[in-house]
């Protein structure tokens, strides 16, 4: 019987996904010979945080469902008791980089992965707290099924659990390491708005997504489609594909890794959206195998982006996303470049070369984000509103904001150093259960 482990970072109320979660774990275990280790790393203020304990409470008691809701002391206790046994230098850096003060996509992501492999668990399937499961006749539309059906497979033996396949039997000897979807509903960034007002300024904007050197055609097309996940139409039936899964066709609310995830982690930046989707980069690029499946999940918008406070704060992520953009493009690149180079004999990524490129990008010229700022700058001064009052923030967080970028992508280079480390430290580390366990080992 293989572990897994079924994860939910989140900093709000959602105590209606928390429960649809444990429903989840259940109909896995129900249909597949796994014990899920249903996670919850939880940031929310105490009044949300006792709700969602009291909601995973109850899926406790459910046959090989184990519960772990760990709060933020609690996780910072497990990762400097990993931190301390792997022996590396620099620990305090370290916690940091996994546990920052600021909310970090990328960061909550890796702390879901190493909990993971601390407990024994071959795969990590994510969800997010502002989405919901679609409901078909009465029955829930689980996205784990069609993770379990072929995740950890060798690519040949999983052709018979697809609906087809496009991938190359060149790579059938290759176990299928990521099963994703993506979602239908709302944008996945909460910028609608900025469509609305001026469909002009939201391409400029969007465009600043592309790699400089893109012709006009490419980033209007770019733009017509990102972040607008599977559109708009529910589910009727299953329907999946085994291939090289290009990134843009999954989301990191509905997305499993296998094994991958234990050789690089993601991106530590703050502040910043979009941090997380670097492993569906290496997975493509690696010419690893992976499906796609059609369970979407249904995304909305919390109120909270809309208040003046969380509209600046979301702007400012959005902006560092764009930024981020300088340095991974060049790494996206150079994977593109290594193809199954990136991979050695038994088909695992090759951390070292990752960690290379990355490294490697801190060294562009930072011309180009100073191009992208000017963009940003002048579009929201013309869309007015909070928008104008945005724009006036910038200037004087011009090199700061730039140079936030540079430094997010060394210590990106640093963790992919140190991670194999942290993997092998985990495997000695316990994880306390909301059952009150103690913190043993689940292995």
């Amino acid at each position: 019987m293989r572990k897994i482990c079924l994860a939910l970072p989140t900093d709000r109320a959602c105590v209606p996904m928390v429960t649809a979660l444990g429903q989840e774990a259940a109909h896995a275990v129900a249909h597949f010979d796994v014990e899920v280790h249903l996670l919850i790393l939880d940031s929310a203020e105490p009044t949300a945080f006792a709700e969602h304990a009291r909601a995973a409470r109850a899926a406790i008691g459910t046959p090989r469902v184990v519960v772990h809701h760990l709060g933020e002391a609690a996780q910072r206790v497990f990762l400097r008791q990993v931190i301390q046994r792997s022996g590396l230098p620099k620990p305090e850096l370290l916690l940091d980089l996994m546990l920052p003060a600021e909310p970090s996509y990328g960061a909550c992501t890796n702390r879901a992965f190493l909990i993971a492999s601390a407990l024994g668990c071959t795969s990590v399937h994510r969800r997010d707290s502002d989405s919901r499961y679609q409901v078909r006749d009465g029955t829930t539309v689980f996205p784990i099924h069609q993770e379990l059906t072929s995740l950890g497979k060798r690519a040949g033996d999983a052709v018979s659990g697809v609906t087809e396949t496009t991938l190359d039997p060149a790579h059938a000897d290759k176990p299928v390491v990521l099963v994703g979807s993506s979602f239908i509903g709302e944008l996945s960034v909460d910028i609608s708005e900025i469509r609305d007002l001026d469909p002009d300024a939201y391409h400029d904007v969007v465009s600043l997504w592309a790699p400089a050197d893109w012709s006009q055609d490419d980033k209007r097309a770019l733009v017509e489609e990102s972040f607008t996940g599977a559109g708009t139409a529910p589910f009727t039936e299953d329907h999946a594909v085994l291939a090289l899964v290009d990134p843009m066709r999954v989301d990191m609310c509905n997305v499993s890794f296998h094994q991958v995830h234990e050789r690089v982690p993601l991106p530590p930046a703050t502040n910043t959206i979009g941090s997380d989707y670097f492993l569906l980069h290496v997975v493509y690029n690696g010419t690893l195998p992976g499906v796609l499946h059609n369970r979407n999940i249904v995304n909305f918008h919390t109120g909270e982006r809309r208040t003046d406070r969380g509209f600046a704060a979301y702007q400012t992520r959005f902006t560092k996303f764009f930024l981020s953009m300088l340095h991974l493009h060049h790494v996206y690149a150079g994977l593109a470049r290594e193809g199954a180079a990136l991979l050695d004999r038994r088909h695992g990524v090759r951390a070292r070369r990752v960690a290379e490129l990355v490294r490697a990008s801190t060294l562009l010229d930072p011309a180009e984000n100073e191009a992208r700022l000017d963009v940003i700058e002048r579009a929201y001064r013309g869309l007015g509103g909070r928008y104008a009052e945005f724009a006036a923030t910038l200037p004087p967080r011009r090199a700061r904001l730039i140079d936030e970028a540079r430094q997010d992508m060394e210590d990106f280079a640093l963790l992919i150093e140190n991670w194999a480390a942290l993997v092998r430290a985990s495997a000695s580390t316990g994880v306390p259960r909301l059952d009150g366990h103690a913190p043993e080992l689940d292995r």
